[in-house]
């Protein structure tokens, strides 16, 4: 086609995303250029690029097509804004200098895994990084974990310490140069990080090549701390159930699911059912830990993760990783976090060696520093979504855009369990990673560490004083952490009740407006009426501030922290609650074992003191219904019930419904009693088998709590009905409240971009508290 006669146009562009870091600018300078128009492309913000184009009418709408569907793929254009403007006779197109008045908020890029460009130089003989561990470019590599501070410059971060070589200094100026034009993490066997095998009492082990000794180690039954990206990870054979048997003993982690590294998602298919779509997920970017469904015959112990139905699987996401995968004899490993149980990976040589030399026999370490933990991100299905269970490497702290101006600034504190703080500010909310639960001092410690990194790096309160916001519950650490922090900074602080702020999360983060009916589903949270609450139904708008709980389940009685552990005490008081006999309860759930006698007696003995604590608790109610149908069972991990009631659910084949729940009224609320189908469930236990009744009990509780938020919304108008909190993954729950709504013309949202447990409720705090500040100033 002839451009000669056609009409030239010019058009400025201000891309707003994740732009900066990531090969952005030399793209659109390529494309530009093969397609010969003019112009310029510039940093202008901190997450903000303008770019300049003008030329033939037709080319500069082919440029503006391939900006999207080519553009580089860590690149997120969150907004464009177009204007047509007059063409100034430009004869080139240019990558300028960085703006002056470039503004000081940047989005932080998170960690990528390796790019397929970076690994094919890893694995090719006659390229100059030919096995070279940390090949990383524009478009991959880590991001986060070495940064010190904004912006995102060599000397901020980790390499700062790295000289650049004469080859890799050409590269990093080079314009043309797609992947490596200031990318900022570069670095090649002359001038990057090296890596070193230690043996347990970190004495220097000789070796000409250390990754392929501890490949050959790991092959022969050996643990190996391994210092990745953002901490260290323990590597064991997963095949061999000795060496899993342990690990878990050296690491004192019973039953808790080990993840498992595979070469690629070839290796991983002949472990776990995947999908096009899965196997997408699992080669991103972002390479995530997913949970997918274990295949028969699958050559992994079965003490990787025991009695459950899914595995844990992820790909080997650095060079590091892959050549000492590819070395290996099964190509896939136990990769489990680097940690003494109950504390935050390790992220120094320091904490390796005091606090991992009792649990591996070998170090495989570098001298890159860790400036920021980041664990490994993990997502599972439920239903038709993937939800984020863990948001951490790959996708924090990027942060998250919303339809509203909050108003303010914002330090929230979340919960206590998976936890994650967030700061808020403009339009947007920044999640920490993954910090953990906070029952340890060195969790308390992060928690502070990168509530306080974001804040500094966001400049949060240079102008005022910012809210800090934290959970109603008066027990909570991170309630303790916020209004220390308060005080330390004389900042006013806000409380937000714990459910409201889950689902009104979900409702935000799915960008809905309007009245809506939320469905929260958890272990714990404490309630305005000073109970402990977990299986709630409230309405609210998501345009002002506050709630109405308009419904909930029968509460349980809870008689101490024990019950959490050990099921079978709640069930004893449970039905000591309801009048029966404590030798008919014996009876009645065939108790005879001494210790299990002993602790139905103590539960029973609290219950007639009246020494408990109500708890309208999914979470709870789900560990009685455990402790029936597997009595001796007991939480070494959080959540260990429901997870395996969930997993025997997957396997069960009858199809059995349980239409015992009854919904009745209770003073202002609708309450779910679930007496009846208890009853139903240990009568009938030894009629089917385990795996029927786990599936029947948790899809039938599942519609009869969508039958329960139907009876309470009667007569309200709900634009939209949400489900959030740590239950709400649960598949056959979901199934069930989704199917009884569905009925009505009703569809629940999930969380899209944070996690539905307590590792997302940061966010849903700062919307609540931006709220609640626009409403009393």
């Amino acid at each position: 086609m002839s451009y000669e006669n056609q009409k030239q146009i010019a058009v400025r562009l201000l891309v707003i995303g994740l732009v900066q870091g990531v090969g952005f600018r030399p793209f659109v300078s390529r494309l530009a250029t093969g397609l010969d128009i003019y112009g310029y492309v510039r940093n202008v913000g901190g997450s903000e690029v303008e770019i300049w184009i003008e030329g033939p009418e037709d080319r500069v709408y082919e440029f503006l097509l391939a900006l999207h569907q080519d553009k580089p793929v860590v690149a997120l254009l969150d907004q464009v804004y177009m204007s047509i403007e007059e063409p100034r006779g430009y004869t080139n197109f240019s990558i300028e200098k960085s703006h002056l008045n470039a503004i000081a908020r940047s989005n932080i890029p998170p960690d990528f895994a390796i790019c397929k460009d970076c690994l094919a130089e890893v694995l090719d003989p006659q390229n100059r990084r030919y096995r070279y561990l940390f090949n990383s470019c524009a478009w991959c590599g880590p991001r986060f974990s070495m940064i010190y501070r904004v912006p995102y410059d060599r000397e901020n971060t980790a390499m700062n310490k790295y000289v650049l070589c004469d080859e890799c200094l050409r590269e990093y100026d080079d314009p043309g140069n797609l992947r490596r034009y200031h990318a900022e993490g570069i670095s090649c066997p002359r001038d990057g990080p090296r890596a070193y095998l230690l043996d347990k009492d970190f004495k220097l082990v000789d070796s000409e090549d250390p990754v392929y000794q501890a490949s050959k180690l790991i092959d022969e039954g050996f643990i190996v701390a391994v210092k990745g990206i953002g901490g260290y990870h323990i590597a064991a054979l997963a095949s061999n159930d000795d060496v899993v048997l342990e690990l878990r003993r050296r690491k004192k982690r019973p039953h808790r699911p080990f993840a498992i590294m595979g070469l690629n998602t070839d290796v991983l298919r002949d472990l776990v059912h995947m999908d096009e779509v899965d196997e997408a997920l699992l080669n991103s970017p972002q390479a995530p830990i997913l949970l997918l469904p274990k295949k028969e015959g699958s050559p992994v112990s079965k003490y990787v993760s025991p009695g459950l139905y899914h595995e844990g699987v992820f790909v080997a996401y650095t060079a590091l990783h892959y050549l000492l995968l590819m070395n290996t004899r099964d190509k896939f490993l136990v990769m489990t976090s680097g940690n003494v149980s109950g504390e935050p990976m390790c992220t120094d040589e320091e904490c390796a060696k005091s606090r991992l030399s009792r649990i591996v026999d070998y170090f495989l370490v570098h001298d890159r520093v860790i400036v920021n933990r980041v664990d490994d991100s993990v997502i599972r299905k439920t239903g038709d979504q993937y939800l984020m269970i863990r948001r951490s490497r790959g996708y924090a702290p990027m942060w998250i855009n919303l339809n509203r101006d909050l108003g303010g600034e914002f330090i929230a504190f979340g919960g206590d369990l998976a936890s994650a703080g967030a700061v808020g500010f403009e339009n947007r909310v920044v999640l920490t990673q993954y910090i953990g639960d906070l029952d340890s001092i060195q969790a308390q410690k992060e928690m502070l560490k990168y509530v306080d990194f974001l804040a500094r790096n966001y400049n949060i309160g240079l102008r005022n004083e910012p809210y800090i916001v934290v959970d109603m519950h008066p027990q909570l650490h991170s309630r303790r952490l916020g209004l220390e922090y308060a005080k330390l900074r004389s900042s006013p602080w806000i409380e937000i009740q714990h459910h409201y702020a889950h689902v009104l999360g979900a409702a935000v983060d799915n960008g809905l407006e309007g009245t809506v009916a939320g469905i929260a589903t958890d272990g714990v949270g404490w309630g305005t009426d000073g109970t402990i609450w977990g299986c709630e139904v409230v309405v609210f708008n998501t345009e002002s501030y506050g709630f109405k709980r308009i419904a909930s389940i029968n509460p349980l009685p809870l008689t101490g922290d024990r019950d959490t552990y050990i099921p079978l005490r709640l069930l004893c008081a449970y039905y000591s609650l309801r009048g029966v006999d404590l030798a008919e309860i014996l009876k009645y759930m065939n108790v005879r074992n001494g210790k299990e006698v002993f602790e139905c007696k103590a539960a029973h003995t609290l219950v007639k003191l009246k020494r408990y604590t109500p708890a309208s608790s999914t979470g709870r109610l789900l560990d009685l219904v455990a402790s029936i149908l597997n009595p001796g069972i007991e939480r070494t991990y959080e959540g260990e019930p429901a997870i395996w009631l969930e997993a025997e659910a997957w396997r069960g084949s009858n199809v059995i419904v349980i239409d015992h729940f009854k919904v009745r009224r209770d003073g202002d609320v609708y309450r779910l009693d679930y007496d009846s189908a208890v009853d139903w469930l240990v009568e009938h236990r030894s009629k089917y088998d385990a795996p029927s009744l786990a599936r029947g009990f948790l899809y039938s509780l599942g519609n009869a709590i969508g039958s329960l938020l139907l009876a309470s919304i009667k007569g309200t108008r709900v634009d939209y009905v949400v489900m959030s909190g740590g239950a709400s993954v649960n598949e056959f729950m979901h199934r069930g409240i989704r199917d009884r709504l569905r009925e009505e013309g009703l569809y629940p949202y999930l969380p899209r971009r944070i996690p539905p447990n307590d590792g997302g409720l940061a966010f849903g705090q700062v919307v609540a508290a931006s709220l609640k500040i626009k409403e009393t100033g």
